[in-house]
């Protein structure tokens, strides 16, 4: 296993939520995804992108989330050149929720906000569905749960009673975060989430009394809920085929801990994407993509015999998983390895 799934998983492409899975859970069968309904859903939260949350878990990540998703639309050109302010987005929702008490397409909302408001409706909706509680609906008839053309119906809120603020649900969105990616620092949860560090510092501190507290290296102070297994250093990590934009690779402010210097412009690529990768000994030794007769994998450095053969059983169980649903997945990525270093290369049949 590679970074739990507690917290989330990155899903703005269709497949990285199955191979997330796959990646971690003994015997995953990609029905169980496909099945899950209403127990796992898709929004906008961290880092203002695409990820699968439990259901329960959407409402308080989803407002803890709101300064950072109203900051970065409410203030872009796209939404204000609308005309529109900020207390005029505020008083779409009821009306918008309402709207969407079913799934509706953005086609659909975008014709409703045009009739609504008079004015171009494309930053509008641009700005409304990322802050907004709305949800991606599963669309059914493709290789995985949600498609590349999603439609959006209505969340629920956060159950009422207690502290009904952002910070006091950041504090549910940071225990998720350290069930996943603990011992962390208050920098890494910033970083995950994309959220003020003096938010992250207010949350652990309210969190002080359920939470662990450990030294790491240079004397940074780490935290983690108790009882969290902590593998020695020597504990072998076995080889991985990791799914694109993968948590694990995002889930840190010094993205070394998984990604070696030198192969982070490599791997996290200029317009955001960040692709598939060959994780090694628990780090970043390269990449790979889906293409004829198997996994094509290219190593950045030279790989052991050994390694390649646990490589080679990776593709061996992840070749039939995409032959059933999208064996080229990621294909319209591949535009990326025409400059890619390869120290070896070799596709590993399925």
């Amino acid at each position: 296993m590679s970074g739990g799934p507690a917290v989330a998983l990155q899903a703005q492409q269709p497949a990285s939520p199955y191979l997330a899975l796959w990646n971690r859970l003994t015997a995953f069968d990609p029905v169980d995804l496909d099945v899950a309904g209403h127990t796992l859903v898709k929004a906008t939260l961290m880092r203002i992108t695409l990820h699968v949350v439990h259901a329960d878990d959407h409402p308080a990540m989803h407002a803890a989330m709101q300064p950072t998703l109203r900051a970065a639309r409410l203030g872009d050109a796209r939404f204000t050149v609308s005309g529109l302010r900020a207390a005029d987005a505020d008083a779409l929702l009821p009306e918008l929720l309402e709207f969407a008490d079913r799934p509706r397409t953005a086609a659909e909302v975008e014709a409703w906000l045009g009739a609504r408001l008079g004015v171009p409706p494309k930053g509008v909706w641009w700005a409304l569905r990322s802050f907004a509680p709305l949800l991606h609906t599963p669309t059914g008839g493709g290789p995985w749960s949600f498609g590349s053309r999603p439609s959006y119906v209505a969340g629920t809120s956060p159950a009422s009673g207690g502290e009904d603020t952002p910070d006091a649900h950041l504090r549910t969105l940071v225990r998720r975060y350290l069930e996943g990616f603990g011992p962390a620092s208050v920098a890494d949860v910033a970083q995950f989430a994309l959220v003020r560090r003096s938010r992250v510092q207010d949350a652990l501190k309210a969190l002080s009394g359920v939470l662990e507290r450990l030294e790491g290296p240079g004397g940074t102070e780490l935290f983690d809920v108790p009882g969290a297994p902590l593998p020695a250093g020597d504990t072998p990590a076995p080889p991985r085929l990791m799914a694109m934009w993968d948590s694990i690779l995002l889930a840190y402010a010094d993205r070394s801990r998984v990604i070696p210097p030198d192969y982070r412009k490599l791997v996290a690529r200029s317009n955001g994407d960040v692709l598939p990768t060959l994780l090694v000994d628990g780090y970043v030794a390269g990449v790979w993509r889906p293409v004829e007769g198997g996994i094509e994998a290219t190593a950045f450095h030279r790989l052991s015999a050994e390694t390649w053969e646990g490589l080679a059983a990776e593709a061996r169980s992840l070749v039939p998983l995409l032959a059933d649903r999208e064996p080229r997945a990621y294909r319209r990525h591949d535009r990326w390895w025409a400059t890619l270093p390869g120290a070896e290369v070799r596709v590993l049949p399925g």
